[in-house]
């Protein structure tokens, strides 16, 4: 819990901000502009999860050798990976904008694809920094130490408020920027969060011993090799179910913009308590990989199981919360009485899965902290996309069950990849058990 509850309030920052964003687009600008934040996300989610995938296998990395007490490879895989994060940040902005080029192909209202193509490009650039940041954090994580990504996230989140009313609203001596000044505001804080990481980890003496070893440790494609071998994995995990969600929002859409508004709302209430989870597996990541360091592997599993626990128990408030508040919450996004409506119905599906959601988010996280990642992926792919996105859009679509049957479709993907990931959970540490330890 020492380690969870930090990395639990970081991402709980980090997802505000587009809460924060989503609130305020819809009760100051309305549906439209609401439907085009829903449909930016669809299209950048993919590319921006697939990368801080990638960045996470820098975390077990880190936290094995810390367990090996080996500063010296902790500091070399945190500086070929803040080089790597770097390239990629680049790589997915030209990704994202070149893609955005397209966005009026996709069967959406052309005033919902108008509104969002500035939104899109502005945040898309805003992962450039942010993948940086990353480095950083996943670096110091790694260590064990989760409390200061914490903090500045919730500044970030803090200081994104303030700045999102008077850029969208005009507000003072600030221009009247409408859902671009959702993007400026975003931008300005990820630059902010970079900075302010940088400056905590050169300036803190627990961190001298890891900057003495930097300008000896080499940039190397064997070190940048085994950051990707665990991080192209873990980011095509995040893209499989990221990616589904992104194009349950582009199923939805075809079907109009209020149920898009009212997905948007929804996803965006829901992603709250799974940012809290993947702290939990954040956790999980670091605590297996340590012990994996130390060749402790009852501790490793109990670790893991401890993880499983705090989840079960996370999860069921979320749910109840959900549920008690599926009236309450949408008033807080719009004052559309139609989207109220179907945002009513589509957070009682949320509830519904949160158990299953937050099940599979930890699974990932923990197997990650073992170094396996490439049949969980396949289990990853196979949930969603074979599963979920099908259903999805049969049920939705086909069937005329609209928004809700998208939704019902994301939740059976679920379902079966928490099942065949606790499984494989349970399978590969009662084998780590049978591994003579100078064979770890």
């Amino acid at each position: 819990m020492n380690l969870a509850y930090p990395v639990v309030i970081g991402s709980l920052g980090q997802i505000m901000v587009s809460v924060a964003d989503s609130i305020m687009v819809g009760k100051f600008l309305g549906t439209i502009p609401l439907a085009a934040t829903s449909f930016a996300v669809s299209i950048i989610i993919i590319p921006m999860v697939f990368a801080m995938g990638v960045a996470f296998g820098l975390t077990p990395l880190v936290a094995a050798a810390d367990g090996a007490g080996d500063s010296k490879s902790a500091t070399r895989y945190f500086k070929n990976g803040l080089v790597l994060n770097s390239i990629l940040g680049l790589i997915i902005y030209g990704a994202i904008a070149l893609f955005a080029k397209g966005a009026h192909l996709l069967g959406q209202d052309p005033r919902v694809v108008e509104a969002s193509l500035p939104y899109i490009n502005l945040v898309g650039f805003s992962i450039i920094p942010m993948m940086s940041f990353f480095a950083f954090k996943q670096f110091a994580e790694g260590l064990s130490d989760t409390k200061a990504a914490m903090k500045v996230s919730l500044g970030a989140n803090i200081i994104n408020i303030l700045l999102n009313y008077p850029l969208i609203t005009g507000w003072g001596p600030f221009p009247e920027l409408g859902l671009l000044g959702a993007a400026v505001s975003t931008l300005s804080t990820r630059f902010l969060m970079l900075a302010v990481m940088v400056l905590y980890i050169r300036k803190q003496e627990k961190f001298t011993e890891y900057w003495g070893h930097w300008r000896t440790v080499k940039i190397e494609w064997k070190c940048i090799r085994e950051i990707l071998k665990i991080g192209v994995p873990s980011g095509l995990q995040y893209v499989f179910e990221a990616g589904a969600f992104a194009m349950s929002g582009v199923i939805v859409g075809m079907i109009g913009p209020v149920q898009q508004a009212a997905h948007q709302i929804a996803l965006n209430i829901a992603s709250v308590s799974y940012m809290m989870v993947t702290g939990l597996g954040a956790a999980g990541t670091i605590r297996m990989g340590n012990q994996l360091g130390q060749k402790n592997i009852p501790m490793l599993r109990l670790a893991g199981q401890s993880i499983f626990h705090l989840t079960f128990f996370l999860m069921i408030i979320t749910m109840a919360l959900l549920l008690l508040l599926r009236n309450i919450l949408p008033e807080f996004y719009s004052s559309d009485p139609e989207v109220l409506q179907y945002t009513t119905v589509l957070i009682v599906a949320a509830g519904l899965f949160q158990l299953p959601d937050g099940f599979q988010a930890t699974a990932l996280g923990v197997l990650r902290g073992i170094k396996d990642v490439n049949i969980p992926t396949v289990i990853a792919f196979f949930s969603y996309w074979v599963i979920a996105v099908p259903m999805g859009y049969y049920l939705g679509v086909s069937a005329g069950y609209g928004a809700l049957g998208v939704w019902i479709g994301l939740a059976t993907g679920l379902v079966l990849a928490s099942i065949a990931l606790y499984y494989r959970f349970q399978n590969r540490t009662k084998k780590l058990q049978e591994t003579h330890p100078e064979d770890l």
